[in-house]
């Protein structure tokens, strides 16, 4: 797949047989987004069209109103990653920046159809773009009418009690409900970060744990107990992790530790990037009387992961092919 980045003005002209066009900010690349983007590539290599999926370099309320910008379920690169699982023959990068300045006819004439070649433009129901939001489906038929292309209004994927949206999968993601955001995403949460030192309580009371150190845009599961896959360089185990402030302890930081199960005892993680696929909460997390009673909860905890884990719905064996955050 072919990334496009910078100025998008100065992406084209691309192949002269032209191109199929998405363009959203696709975070978390949800089952909703992946059918608009699956029909879209059939409809593009039935047209022997390129696939093009465009996306911003940060989610625009980032931008226009900060104090409302929300956590993030997949950075840009994961966005790219699954974007080239799927199929997408050529992804941009747009400067949300640069974009959100431009007149909406400009951004149609100069990006979509100068420089991308349109001839077939996807967008939901309700996409805006271009300067003070004036864009809409009707001006860009208006102006596919002009340009050649054709535009399709894809209408949202509704499941149960409304439409499939990242906002609705935060929401459960934020609550600890991870075999909802399971279901909605299509494949399970995932979250990286750099393992660095912690207190060094767990090695202390003989359950080691790798603290994560996140990106603060990213979203994080609600506090609690998970049963999750911990994917360190490809190779995978079952891991017990903690979200939460360790109020046993009196902490009032919020941390993300994973204890590895059946990881070689010399395994030195420190630097390392570690990526947790979550797949179901264990419990809530919850003040012990003192460590001797937070022990025995955490050995509880660690055999409840592998009962969860071993049970068939999940496979363990090679990479479980899930980008990071």
């Amino acid at each position: 797949m072919r990334v496009l980045r910078g100025d998008p003005l100065r992406w084209g002209p691309l192949r002269p047989h032209g191109s199929a066009i998405t363009i959203g900010v696709f975070d978390g690349v949800h089952r909703g987004h992946r059918k608009v983007l699956e029909e879209l590539i059939a409809r593009a290599d039935a047209e022997r069209l390129d696939t093009v999926a465009l996306t911003f370099d940060r989610h625009p309320l980032e931008v226009v109103a900060p104090d409302k910008a929300p956590p993030l379920l997949t950075s840009v690169e994961v966005r790219l990653r699954l974007f080239e699982q799927l199929g997408v023959d050529i992804a941009g990068v747009l400067p949300f920046d640069e974009v959100r300045s431009m007149e909406a006819e400009w951004f149609v004439e100069g990006v979509l159809v100068r420089a991308l070649g349109a001839r077939l433009v996807a967008v939901g129901t309700d996409f805006r773009f271009g300067h003070d939001r004036r864009g809409d489906a009707g001006l860009l038929m208006s102006i596919g009418e002009r340009f050649g292309f054709e535009l399709d209004e894809v209408p949202l994927l509704a499941e149960g009690d409304g439409p499939m949206s990242s906002s609705r999968i935060r929401a459960m993601v934020s609550t600890g409900d991870v075999a909802a955001a399971c279901e909605a995403l299509g494949r399970p949460f995932a979250l990286s970060g750099v393992v660095v030192p912690g207190d060094g309580r767990g090695r202390s009371i003989g359950i080691p744990t790798a603290n994560l150190e996140t990106d603060e845009r990213l979203a994080l599961p609600g506090t609690g107990v998970y049963a999750a896959i911990a994917d360190h360089r490809g190779t995978n185990y079952k891991a017990a992790v903690n979200v939460g402030v360790r109020p046993t302890f009196g902490g009032d930081r919020l941390t993300v530790e994973a204890h590895l199960l059946d990881a070689p005892t010399d395994l030195d993680l420190y630097g390392e990037t570690l990526t947790l696929h979550f797949f179901d909460r264990i419990r809530p997390e919850r003040r012990f009387s003192g460590s001797d009673e937070l022990v025995a909860q955490i050995r509880a905890d660690i055999d409840e992961v592998r009962l969860r884990l071993d049970s068939g719905a999940v496979s363990t064996s090679g990479s479980p092919g899930i980008p990071a955050s």
